[in-house]
C-alpha cells in the first residue's frame, strides 16, 4: 500500500495527529529542524511502511493531510538539522521521536543504545548512526467520538471539597473484591468496590498520581524495580498503556464518567516541569530529537548541557511560546476531550520560573489564569522545586491553591509533644494566613494534608522514628531524613496493646485536625485504612506490596472515625469558611474567632511564647462579613497533646452552656452538659470539640442594638 499527501493539503490550527473522518492531518513544532519526516508503521508498530518528508512548513509548524488513514494508525517522526550539541542542537535522523502530541501511545519501550543520539561509552559530542525504531514506542491515531450523555462537570466549590490521593494501581491491586482482570486499570479504579468506598467516606475529589504516558528508567529495570508513580512523562496527552485493560483509551473516559455520577471530580497530577529524556546525557526519544534548543532550558553558559531546577536532568522551558502552548493544550485536551476537573502541577516553581527565576506573574501563571477553560478548574501547586529560590509556599497567585507541607510538620510536631507548637498548631488550623492571607486570597489557598505519597504514611508516621528505604537499592539514602515521626514505643509494627492504642489515638488526633481545620483537607489513600510501607518513604519505584495500599483495615474502628470526621466536617460550615477569620468583630457584637488557655483566660503573649504549653482552646464562629447570621454554627475545640488537663469552657457570644460532640480520646455517643463554671476533662493526647446547648439566636424580631447586646452579654438557656 502507498501512502502520499494530497495536494489539497490545509493548514488546520491544531498540533498532533488529527483525524478529519475522511483521512489525517499531521502536525509538529520544531524551530530549528531542516526537514521532518512522517514514519508510518505496521498495526503492531513493529515494520516501518512509509516515510514521508512532511510537505508545509508555516511558521515553525510542519504539516501534512493523508487522505484515507484513520484511527488506528501508527506514527513516529524524524528530524533532520545540525547535530551541534555545543550550540544546543541534537537533531538525529536515525532516532524515531513520539509525537509530543500523540493521543495513545503503543508498544513497551525497550532500552537499547540506539535510542541515544550519541555512541554510549564515548561522550555526548558523538553520533549514534544506528535506527532506534526497533526499540521505540510508536503514536497513534485516535478517533475522539465518546457517548457523554447525562455526564456534567460537577465544579463543586473549594470550601466543600475533601480530596482524596491516590495511585491507579496501588488502590486497586490488593482489593478483595475488585476483579483480577480490572486491578490497576482505569476500569478497576471505577469499580463498584472503589467507589463504595470513597462514598462512604465522603470524598469529594480524588486525585490521581501521573496517569500520562511515562517510562521506566533504566537503572531502575536493571535493579528489577520499576517507575510506580510516573513522575517521568513522556506523552503530555496520551493515559499511561499499563491502566488500560484493552487497546482503548475510552476506559478513562469510562472512569471520569462514573465518577462523576456519584458526585466525585477528578485530579490529575501532572508533570510539566521535565521529561523523561533526563539530561544531555539521556535518550532521544521525543522532545530532544524534534528541537532540543526550545524544548529545554539549556545551560546560560554552556548550551551543551541542559539546566536542571527539578533533579531530573531537564527543565521543560514553558517561556517558549510554542512549548507554552504545547502545555496549555495538553490541559485543555484532558478538560474538553477527557472531562477532567482538575490538575495538581508537580515541581510547580518550575513552571514559574522566568528568566530562571520565580515570578507570580510570570507567563504561565498568567495563560492559565485568562483562558477561560483551564481557569475555571481546581489547579493545585506542588510549591517548591530543588532549584536556587524554588520553595514557594503561599507565593502563587489565585486560583491556585497550594500543597502545605507546613501543615503536616507543624501538625505531626505538635501532636508528637515538641514543645512551643501551639502558636504554629494555631497558624494551621486557621488556613495558614502567614503564608496564604495576601492578594485577596482565601483560606482554601492551603491544601491540608497529613501525608501524601512522598514520604511517611499516617501510619508510619507514628510507627517509625527512621526511614527503611532499603527496598529501594540506594543503602537508605534516598528519601526525607526529617519526617517529625514518633514509634511510640517501637519501630514497626508490635503487638504492644498500649502502643497499638496510643498509635490509633494520635491518628485519631491528626485525622481529626486536619478535617477540623479551616483550608482544603487531602487524605492519602490508604491513611483511613492504617496502611503501611513499612517505614519506606519513598516507595516511587515500589510497584508491589510495600507501594500498594493494603485493605486489611476494612474493619478498623479507625475507617468508621475518618468517616465520622469528614461527615463533621460537612455538617458544620464553620470550618469551611473561604475568609480568614482574623478576629473582626460583627456590627452587632459577635466575635468570630477567640482563643482561649486551659482557665478560660483568653491567650496572651506569655502563653503563645510558652515552650511548656501543649493545651489550646479554639472558638469558632462565622466569619464576621457572614451573609447568613441566622443560621448561627459554633463550635468550641480543644487540642491537647499534654496528660490529663482541666479546661474551663469559654462564655463567648452569649453562648455559657456545652456539649461535647467529638472526642478522640472517649467513646462516642451522647456527652454530657457543661458550663463555664465546672470545667470539663480533656483527655491525654486528644482533641475535644464541644457545641453550645440550648438557645443560639437572639429573640425574634430583636433591633440591631438589641442582638448587640444579646450577643455581648449573654444567650439564654432553654
Amino acid at each position: 500500500m502507498s501512502f502520499s499527501f494530497s495536494e489539497l493539503d490545509f493548514l488546520k490550527p491544531e498540533l498532533g495527529a488529527e483525524y478529519t473522518g475522511s483521512g489525517t492531518h499531521f502536525a509538529v513544532f520544531s524551530a530549528h529542524a531542516e526537514q521532518i519526516e512522517l514514519c508510518l508503521f505496521s498495526p503492531d508498530g513493529k515494520d516501518e511502511i512509509a516515510r514521508l518528508p512532511l510537505p508545509k512548513r508555516e511558521g515553525d509548524i510542519w504539516s501534512g493531510y493523508i487522505a484515507g488513514i484513520g484511527p488506528g494508525t501508527v506514527y513516529g517522526y524524524r528530524a533532520h538539522g545540525p547535530y551541534d550539541p555545543g550550540a544546543g542542537h541534537r537533531f538525529n535522523p536515525n532516532k524515531l521521536l513520539l509525537d509530543p502530541y500523540a493521543k495513545q501511545v503503543t508498544g513497551e519501550l525497550e532500552w537499547h543504545d540506539a535510542l541515544f543520539g550519541y555512541r554510549i561509552g564515548e561522550d555526548d559530542l558523538s553520533f549514534d548512526d544506528r535506527d532506534s525504531a526497533p526499540f521505540m514506542v510508536k503514536g497513534v491515531v485516535q478517533d475522539p467520538d465518546f457517548d457523554w450523555a447525562g455526564e456534567e462537570a460537577i465544579r463543586r466549590p473549594w470550601p466543600d471539597t475533601i480530596i482524596y490521593e491516590a495511585h491507579v494501581r496501588g488502590l486497586t491491586m490488593t482489593h478483595p473484591k475488585v476483579p483480577d482482570r480490572l486491578r490497576g486499570t482505569f476500569l478497576g479504579m471505577c469499580s463498584d468496590p472503589i467507589i463504595d468506598h470513597l462514598v462512604g467516606l465522603g470524598v469529594s475529589a480524588i486525585e490521581l498520581l501521573p496517569i500520562q504516558y511515562f517510562l521506566d528508567d533504566r537503572y531502575l529495570l536493571e535493579k528489577n524495580l520499576r517507575n510506580y508513580w510516573g513522575y517521568q512523562t513522556l506523552g503530555f496527552f496520551a493515559p499511561q498503556a499499563r491502566y488500560l485493560s484493552s487497546d482503548k483509551i475510552t476506559e478513562i473516559k469510562t472512569m471520569v464518567k462514573k465518577f462523576h455520577a456519584v458526585g466525585i471530580e477528578v485530579i490529575m497530577d501532572v508533570v510539566y516541569n521535565h521529561t523523561a529524556e533526563g539530561s544531555e546525557k539521556g535518550p532521544t526519544l521525543s522532545f530532544r530529537g524534534l528541537d532540543n534548543a526550545s524544548y529545554y532550558i539549556l545551560s546560560p553558559d554552556d548550551p551543551r548541557h541542559t539546566f536542571d531546577t527539578t533533579g531530573t536532568g531537564n527543565t521543560l522551558n514553558v517561556a517558549n511560546p510554542m512549548v507554552m502552548r504545547m502545555v496549555l493544550d495538553s490541559l485543555r485536551y484532558w478538560v474538553g476531550v477527557m472531562h477532567i476537573d482538575g490538575f495538581r502541577f508537580d515541581l510547580a516553581s518550575t513552571l514559574g520560573r522566568q528568566d530562571l527565576e520565580f515570578d507570580r506573574q510570570g507567563l504561565f501563571f498568567g495563560a492559565i489564569r485568562q483562558d477561560p477553560i483551564l481557569a475555571g478548574v481546581k489547579l493545585i501547586a506542588e510549591p517548591w522545586d530543588i532549584g536556587a529560590g524554588g520553595y514557594q509556599v503561599g507565593g502563587f497567585p489565585h486560583p491556585f491553591r497550594e500543597w502545605n507541607d507546613k501543615f503536616r510538620d507543624d501538625v505531626r510536631r505538635f501532636w508528637k509533644g515538641d514543645g512551643g507548637m501551639v502558636s504554629e498548631l494555631a497558624a494551621r488550623i486557621t488556613g495558614s494566613a502567614p503564608q496564604f492571607n495576601h492578594s485577596d486570597r482565601g483560606a482554601t489557598s492551603s491544601i491540608n494534608l497529613l501525608s501524601a505519597h512522598d514520604g511517611f504514611t499516617l501510619m508510619d508516621t507514628v510507627s517509625f522514628d527512621g526511614k527503611h528505604n532499603e527496598a529501594n537499592g540506594e543503602d537508605n539514602r534516598d528519601g526525607h531524613s526529617d519526617n517529625h515521626s514518633d514509634n511510640m514505643g517501637a519501630e514497626g509494627a508490635t503487638d504492644n496493646p498500649d502502643i497499638n492504642a496510643a498509635r490509633a489515638r494520635r491518628r485519631r488526633n491528626m485525622m481529626a485536625t486536619l478535617m477540623l481545620s479551616q483550608g482544603v483537607p487531602m487524605i492519602l489513600a490508604g491513611d483511613e485504612l492504617g496502611n503501611s510501607q513499612g517505614g519506606n518513604n519513598n516507595a516511587y519505584c515500589q510497584d508491589n506490596e510495600i507501594g500498594w495500599t493494603g485493605w486489611d483495615g476494612l474493619d478498623d474502628p479507625f475507617l468508621d472515625f475518618c468517616r465520622r470526621a469528614a461527615a463533621f466536617r460537612k455538617a458544620h460550615p464553620v470550618l469551611r469558611q473561604e475568609r480568614f477569620l482574623t478576629g473582626e468583630i460583627s456590627e452587632d457584637g459577635r466575635i468570630e474567632i477567640a482563643w482561649y488557655k486551659p482557665d478560660g483566660s483568653f491567650m496572651d503573649d506569655g502563653a503563645w511564647n510558652d515552650e511548656g504549653l501543649q493545651v489550646l482552646g479554639l472558638y469558632l464562629s462565622k466569619s464576621a462579613h457572614a451573609l447568613d447570621t441566622e443560621n448561627m454554627d459554633d463550635l468550641f475545640l480543644v487540642f491537647n497533646a499534654g496528660g490529663d488537663c482541666e479546661v474551663h469552657l469559654p462564655e463567648v457570644n452569649g453562648l455559657t452552656q456545652w456539649s461535647r460532640v467529638l472526642d478522640t480520646g472517649a467513646e462516642t455517643g451522647a456527652f454530657e452538659v457543661h458550663d463555664q463554671d465546672n470545667p470539663v476533662i480533656v483527655y491525654t493526647q486528644s482533641l475535644a470539640v464541644f457545641a453550645p446547648t440550648g438557645q443560639t439566636q437572639p429573640p425574634e424580631g430583636a433591633t440591631k442594638a438589641q442582638r448587640r447586646r444579646w450577643f455581648q452579654f449573654g444567650r439564654r438557656s432553654k
